[in-house]
């Protein structure tokens, strides 16, 4: 491989910055016409060189946090954490992040434009080794933050998804579902794990986050295993069992495939009164700044969701050849549209009375934020209501602020989840920050 010197790398990368900022298409309608129950999908407009709008990771300065909804307050749980990007809380309080970033993945794209958008990447904060770790934060007196940390478990291999089964502590790393044996109350698991079973990776290993979630009597898990590419281009081949969501015997090291044609899940979560399984999902890019909604959606057993001969249905992709029009005629539509390029990762279910309406029911979702679309989208928390076990209404901004006056993120945000007290917890990946939101208690 030819390998510019240093100076020459930085110049040609700002060079190519401004090429493609130069050619880059934008956006026609607002982010709220690709949101909700009924999305518009203008028609596609891909170009050879995407459209590449990134803010520049920064981290918060001094004193300033994210902006809360009216009647919310935040406050930091914990901070100088190392790229924070999963969470879950634990029975008795405690609460795991897990510190992770990328794998090596030595052929995620080749060429010009390949080396561009990792470079891009790279500027959002996402190009830093992984800690590989899971953190353990205890918050003793009830004071809404973390006084004592600990390491959970490491020498890990990019840890997103955990679960606790018994006494049986899962974690999805990268390449392989993991079990360990944890005690109440214990902060450091020192004894090795045991491999339940593989799980898709290897040297491409685009979508590398693989999230988990128990089933309500524990006797299944479903881990989330995103595509190996945008939509196919590495071949076929490639994506064997991926774009889906596994449900897995974790007693036997067994799995089948519940459901597929789904770009990129992340977040899992079970709707309280029906029981459905519910995620969100990263849908395509370099068709458009319009084009495709993220979404939320149901996950009945055996769906298809059209990945990546269609989208948003049955909407063909014509980059895709050859097509599968037979599987396209089964795709599923998604139950509701979070917004074009948004990243919308993580999801955790509300109802409880410790929130006033409409945040007693409903789901919470971080949204990472898009580097495919101009203007951005996503770099907030919001909420979707539900009514009836489905989403009903327009999204609420609960978190916001995450980008600058001038054009820098201080944070994008990941993982969300509940914490003991029903307050909200997201993981920030770029203030490398756990923040804590809570309802105002309402005047007297």
């Amino acid at each position: 491989m030819y390998h510019l010197p240093r100076a020459r790398q930085a110049l040609s990368f700002t060079t190519l910055v401004i090429v493609l900022s130069a050619c880059g298409e934008s956006a026609q309608l607002p982010i709220s016409a690709g949101t909700g129950l009924n999305p518009q999908l203008p028609p596609p407009h891909p170009t050879w060189i995407p459209t590449v709008n990134i803010a520049q990771a920064v981290g918060w300065p001094a004193n300033t946090k994210p902006i809360p909804a009216s009647g919310l307050t935040v406050n930091a749980f914990a901070g100088n954490l190392d790229h924070p990007r999963w969470l879950y809380v634990l029975p008795n309080g405690d609460v795991l992040v897990a510190e992770s970033n990328a794998p090596q993945r030595p052929d995620d794209g080749w060429g010009i434009k390949s080396w561009l958008i990792k470079q891009v990447l790279r500027k959002a904060g996402a190009g830093t080794p992984s800690a590989n770790r899971i953190t353990l934060l205890r918050d003793v007196d009830g004071d809404s933050v973390a006084e004592t940390r600990s390491v959970f478990l490491e020498a890990l291999n990019s840890p997103f998804g955990m679960t606790l089964i018994g006494n049986d502590f899962y974690v999805a790393n990268t390449d392989a579902l993991m079990k360990f044996h944890y005690k109440d109350g214990e902060t450091h698991i020192a004894e090795p794990g045991i491999k339940v079973l593989d799980l898709p990776a290897g040297p491409i290993n685009h979508h590398w986050t693989k999230n988990l979630l128990a089933s309500r009597d524990g006797t299944r898990l479903y881990v989330t295993v995103g595509s190996n590419s945008n939509v196919g281009e590495n071949g076929m081949d490639q994506e064997s069992e991926r774009a889906a969501i596994w449900e897995v015997d974790p007693q036997h090291g067994s799995y089948l495939v519940y459901a597929s044609g789904l770009r990129n899940p992340n977040g899992l979560a079970w709707e309280p009164d029906g029981g459905t399984l519910w995620t969100v999902v990263n849908e395509r890019d370099e068709i458009g700044s319009d084009l495709v909604p993220d979404y939320l959606t149901s996950v009945p057993a055996g769906s298809f969701f059209g990945w990546p001969y269609s989208y948003y249905g049955q909407h063909l992709d014509q980059r895709v050849q050859p097509q599968r029009p037979e599987l396209v005629a089964t795709a599923k539509a998604p139950d509701y549209a979070l917004g074009p390029h948004t990243a919308s990762l993580g999801l955790v279910y509300s109802h409880s009375a410790s929130w006033p309406a409409p945040f007693n029911n409903g789901v919470f979702i971080g949204q990472h934020g898009s580097w495919n679309r101009e203007p951005r989208s996503g770099y907030r928390v919001i909420f979707v209501p539900f009514q009836a076990g489905k989403p009903s209404g327009a999204p609420i901004d609960i978190l916001s602020g995450f980008i600058s006056q001038d054009d820098e993120a201080y944070g994008r945000p990941v993982g969300v989840a509940l914490d003991k007290r029903a307050s909200l917890l997201v993981a920030d990946d770029v203030g490398n920050t756990i923040w804590r939101v809570t309802a105002l208690a309402p005047k007297e």
